[in-house]
């Protein structure tokens, strides 16, 4: 970010990762509880901010935006909502949250994925390319 709190690079609701990811786990019924659902951004950090990021490591996230296209003229769209998709790894728990985002949290949300991205990427680091150890073998 700059100084300004501009970010480098697209707005987060800009991002179209490639394919996609199931909310919950395959494995469990939703009334077993994998996927959670906030009303804001707040609630979901008051939940997940201080969770240990080994533990609960995130491998996927996805800023949703409504398409106007699937919805009928004056019908209200839902609201944008930001996906976070977790391994617990102790325990091999596969889940999911979700909660409604407004654009004017997308620095407190860059912040905290960036921070969450530290550990996957120290996973990967040894074999990923651009690193001592990784990159293409041919």
């Amino acid at each position: 970010m700059h100084a300004d709190q501009t970010p480098v690079g697209p707005r987060l609701w800009e991002i179209d990762h490639p394919y996609y990811c199931t909310e919950g786990n395959f494995y469990a019924r939703p009334s077993d509880g994998l996927h959670t659902e906030y009303p804001s951004w707040a609630a979901f950090y008051e939940d997940w901010a201080d969770t240990d990021p080994d533990l609960n490591l995130v491998f996927r996230w996805d800023w949703k935006r409504p398409n106007p296209d699937d919805y009928e003229d004056g019908e209200e769209l839902p609201p944008e909502t930001l996906a976070v998709y977790w391994v617990l790894q102790r325990k091999a728990i596969l889940r999911s949250t979700e909660c409604v985002i407004d654009r004017a949290d997308e620095p407190a949300v860059r912040t905290w994925l960036t921070d969450r991205a530290r550990t996957i990427a120290a996973i990967w680091a040894p074999i990923s390319p651009g690193t001592e150890g990784g990159g293409d073998r041919g």
